[in-house]
């Protein structure tokens, strides 16, 4: 499960045995996870997060969508 980035409390990372849902970032603070999908970005999972954490990260995917996308690639086709 490689993370690719960290911002405050946030961990921004994949898994390895998802390569047939579309592109997607998972991030985790504490307890707490989620999953945005990447093209469009978009809400596709909540585990525990309240609502204006899910809002700030939304935020910081939008930011970072072409990274984590390209990084995502990269990890899903080696």
């Amino acid at each position: 499960m490689p993370t690719v980035m960290r911002i405050g409390a946030y961990r921004f990372h994949f898994f390895s045995d998802e390569r047939g849902e579309p592109p997607h970032i998972h991030v985790a603070s504490g307890d707490d996870a989620c999953k945005f999908w990447l093209d469009p970005v978009r809400l596709a999972t909540n585990t525990g997060m309240e609502p204006h954490r899910i809002r700030e990260v939304e935020r910081l995917v939008f930011e970072h969508a072409s990274f984590f996308r390209e990084k995502y690639h990269e990890f899903h086709q080696a």
